[in-house]
């Protein structure tokens, strides 16, 4: 009979299964007493030891914890070689069985280590296991790779901890070659295989039917590893796009007989970096869309669970991305397996935070990284360490394990035609970036911080990155929030100021706005259209951006819609129209057309949504654009002409035009709206329109008003920027303004006219337009337009995760409820392509820079021709391309033609 590998977990598998052990720490919470803790687990996240956010060594966490655990194992494993696995522990780690040691103490944190054991074991009995664990390493150089780092450190037995048991003749380990045209080559590691005759090998696919027959080597006199190879045909390869994976067994045989068996997954799939050219697998040179990521879940610190590499693969891939990045080390075992099945591109790294192992302890932890990971088809690249934490005698330890020779980088640096650096400007740099002959992808870039990078920039970057030759694309920095669950602090969530918020969800994947402009900007459908003009036919250009998809094999349905009105309570939109269509015959990286086939009174309606999904069911993006301009949708929420009459006067230095129960007041010595009133309260709402004094002065000039059949007008004058408003009370009740204003030649945050109206009296908000999340001049992607309801909340982004926020810019609004806690009033944008601001939001409290804050009017409710950017934590925004440079205006002269004009409508009226 055939002997697979038996396990016998000692330990839980996870974070939600975990199995208690005798604990003991010396210093710090819960010290100086025998107790028990989940294993696995980082002892802080359990109530012990010292929290410890890397940066710097902190003697005071300089703790020790011992580990005792009970164990019985099968007497019928006396004859069998047993080995006792560590998948991860932080960071010094001696184990003794029954009082006797394993072996040599374990230095490094993310790394699977094992003993033999064989001979410490009482078989058929109890055992006992201990762990001494110190999670400051007496190796300096292990400390100031792992530990002195810039992200959470904890302590602790976190990874599962189990014995296998083999036969005593039985393959240690293999490294599989699989390559994309079928051929097929393993190194089978063997351990007391004096016996054995041969290994065999065969190859299957998931389901276990054979692919080719099986195939074998000789074991010559003295051989601890033999080579397998076959070429097979008809396989299907792996990528991102499509994962297909295999699995093969291998047979230890002796006299016809297996020894032992071990079954791998892998798949076909080649690797190249060409120099000066780019980085191919199977033959297509590809361009990552990549993310970096740790290993974290708040309250559990580094233990995870196999469901969160799920969940975080499908959010990686959600965002259009096919690469992951594991910085700064290693990641769990199943987030690997993740990132083979679904299909991710994976860079997989030696740790060495900007300073490196040192040769001995470095050379141990590269062949566990690697012996553990190199079958896995996702993992295209080695990392060496980061930022300056590469150990170069390290460099050709990788090619000893992995025949695939997979490239080795050294991340943010130029390194065997490579260029990795990180958070370089978009102009950079005159030897490396968009100017270099390497070919780059910065392994870190457009670094998050609260709601800055991330998408702010992106598609400036991703267009030059598309467009160059030698580019392979890039990894944002990061994935996730790092705030920790602090369990010394009633469970707050400790973000460290502005060290660990850096991610494009929050720590429990709540999804910034930023997810969503990254999954437009890396769709790999491109549609050439911002907005659907006069001339539309119903056929939109397409970039096919897939390397190994051809959009034929994509789905399309695009819907004809409208959006419900003010007064609704529904928000969804209303499908009047529907259909599936298909994509021609687009290769990738090749452009085409995609035909919609509308019916011919298509512009009878409000809105189009186009979603694009792939050949796996999941939606790529969905595209949506108003098919009305602004005053058409307008004019229909107007009310029809009315037969009361506005009517005004003047009381105490104010103009008083009332109609409908409606009464506004525009001061004769301002000339701005003063005072609102309706038959039910007043308003606090006043102050404009008015531009606010970062734009430049204005003074008032002169005013006049007049009957106009049944309107009431106001017209006044101004000098400086402003320059006139001309007010016209409805009949109905409603107030129409126009304005017009001409800043001066220069550049500006901002541009456009604002209002007071007070905060705290504000209670949610309900608008017509592009959401629901907020934007920047540098991040308008990946919003719908729709019509949108939201609550208000004083969220700051990366310090509280109340998404999305309510406060800031809002792109592209046609209209807008504005609900407080007296009564809800409507303002309405009639002209084209203008923002509406909502409030500014608090800078937030751990920021050591302004980088991430934007700039906003002095008032609270604006109407704006321009807004700003937002920069990343280490960039200020002008130096992440041209969405991003400050607004620029420029009048060759002083005349009407020239100034900016804008239409909007308030009303005021009571609701029912």
């Amino acid at each position: 009979m055939a002997q697979s590998t038996e396990i016998q977990h000692l330990s839980g598998v996870d974070k939600d299964h975990t199995i208690e052990w005798d604990f003991h720490i010396d210093r710090g919470m819960n010290s100086g007493k025998w107790t028990t803790i989940p294993v696995p687990s980082n002892w802080e996240t359990e109530g012990f030891g010292v929290y410890n956010y890397g940066r710097g060594k902190q003697p005071e966490s300089n703790e020790t914890g011992t580990y005792r655990h009970k164990f019985t194992i099968p007497a019928s494993w006396k004859d069998k070689s047993v080995h006792i696995v560590f998948e991860g522990s932080m960071t010094d780690t001696k184990v003794f069985i029954n009082g006797k040691s394993a072996g040599p103490t374990h230095q490094g944190s993310f790394y699977r280590f094992k003993y033999d054991i064989s001979s410490l074991l009482k078989y058929g009995a109890e055992n006992e296991l201990e762990a001494v664990v110190k999670n400051w390493s007496d190796n300096p150089s292990v400390n100031t790779a792992e530990r002195e780092a810039d992200y959470w450190v904890f302590g602790g037995i976190y990874r599962p901890v189990y014995l296998e048991a083999k036969p005593k003749a039985h393959i240690n380990w293999t490294a599989i070659d699989a390559k994309a045209d079928g051929s097929f080559r393993a190194n089978v590691y063997l351990s007391n295989a004096r016996k054995a005759e041969t290994v065999e090998a065969q190859v299957t696919d998931m389901d276990g039917n054979p692919l080719g027959n099986a195939f074998s080597s000789p074991i010559e006199k003295g051989m601890d590893m033999v080579v397998v190879s076959q070429k097979l045909s008809g396989v299907k390869t792996w990528s991102p796009e499509f994962p297909n994976r295999y699995q093969v067994k291998f047979s230890l045989m002796a006299k016809g007989k297996p020894l032992h068996t071990v079954t791998e997954t892998f798949g076909f799939r080649t690797v190249e970096l060409r120099p000066h050219d780019g980085f191919y697998v199977n033959g297509q040179k590809v361009k990552f869309k990549g993310v970096n990521r740790h290993s974290f879940w708040p309250s559990s610190g580094r233990t995870t669970s196999y469901q969160i590499s799920v969940d975080d693969v499908n959010l990686i891939k959600d965002m259009n991305m096919n690469a992951v990045r594991m910085a700064h080390y290693p990641p769990d075992k199943h987030f690997l397996e993740v990132c083979d099945s679904l299909g991710l591109f994976v860079l997989n790294e030696l740790a060495g935070w900007q300073t490196a192992y040192d040769t001995i302890v470095g050379r141990q932890l590269v062949k566990e990284l690697v012996t553990r990971d190199v079958n896995h088809p996702s993992v295209v690249i080695w990392d060496n360490g980061n930022e300056g934490g590469n150990n170069f005698a390290l460099d050709d330890d990788f090619y000893l394990y992995d025949p695939q020779k997979r490239p080795v980088i050294h991340p943010w640096a130029k390194f065997r035609d490579t260029d990795t650096q990180h958070y370089k400007s978009f102009g950079c740099c005159a030897d490396g970036l968009f100017n270099g002959d390497d070919v780059f992808f910065p392994t870190e870039f457009l670094h998050g911080l609260y709601d800055g990078g991330h998408g702010a920039g992106l598609d400036d970057f991703w267009k030059a990155m598309v467009d160059h030759p030698l580019s392979a694309g890039g990894f944002l920095w990061a994935l996730v929030d790092e705030c920790v669950q602090r369990s010394d602090r009633n469970g707050e969530l400790d973000c460290q100021r502005s060290n660990a918020p850096d991610g494009i969800v929050g720590p429990y994947r709540e999804k910034e706005a930023s997810f969503f402009t990254i999954k437009e900007i890396w769709s790999p459908v491109y549609l050439d259209l911002q907005h659907i003009p006069a001339s539309f036919d119903g056929v939109i250009p397409v970039h096919n951006r897939f390397h190994y998809t051809n959009l034929k094999q994509c789905q399309f349905k695009w819907q004809l819609v409208d959006f419900p009105i003010a007064g609704a309570k529904e928000t969804a939109p209303i499908i009047r129209q529907e259909k599936e269509v298909t994509a021609g015959n687009i290769k990738p990286w090749e452009w085409g057309k995609l035909e919609l086939g509308l019916s011919e009174n298509w512009r009878q309606y409000q809105g189009l949504l186009l979603t694009a999904t792939d050949p796996h069911g999941r939606e790529i993006f969905t595209w949506s654009w108003a098919l009305q301009t602004e005053a058409q949708i307008v004019e229909t929420l107007l009310p029809p002409t009315a037969t009361n009459k506005a009517t005004a006067k003047e009381k105490n230095g104010t103009l008083l035009t009332s109609a409908n129960g409606v009464e506004i007041g525009i001061g004769l010595a301002s000339g701005l709206i003063e005072a609102v009133t309706n038959e039910k309260s007043g308003f606090p709402f006043s102050g404009g329109p008015l531009p606010d004094t970062l734009i430049g002065e204005s003074s008032f000039k002169s005013i006049k008003h007049y009957s106009d059949g049944n309107d009431y007008v106001i017209e006044a004058e101004f000098e400086g920027v402003l320059r006139k408003v001309v007010y016209r009370m409805l009949g109905s009740g409603i107030l129409q303004i126009d304005y017009a204003y001409l800043p001066g030649n220069g550049t500006y945050d901002f541009l456009g006219v604002s209002f007071d109206y007070p905060e705290d009296q504000v209670t949610g908000v309900k608008y017509l337009g592009r959401g629901p999340y907020r934007v920047w001049k540098n991040r308008r992607k990946g919003l719908q337009f729709g019509l949108w309801e939201k609550a208000y909340n004083n969220t700051v982004t990366g310090e509280n995760w109340d998404y999305p926020e309510f406060k800031g810019y809002h792109d592209e609004v046609y209209w807008a409820e504005i609900q407080t806690k007296a009564q809800p009033f409507t303002l309405m944008i009639a002209s084209n392509n203008l923002f509406l601001h909502l409030f500014s939001p608090d800078e937030p409290e751990g920021a050591y820079n302004t980088n991430t804050d934007g700039i906003f009017p002095g008032k609270n409710i604006s109407v704006l021709h321009a807004i700003s950017p937002i920069g990343t934590k280490f960039k200020q925004p002008e130096n992440l391309g041209p969405q991003s440079y400050t607004n620029e205006f420029s009048a060759n002269r002083d005349r009407p033609h020239f100034y900016l004009n804008g239409r909007i409508y308030l009303d005021f009226r009571e609701k029912d």
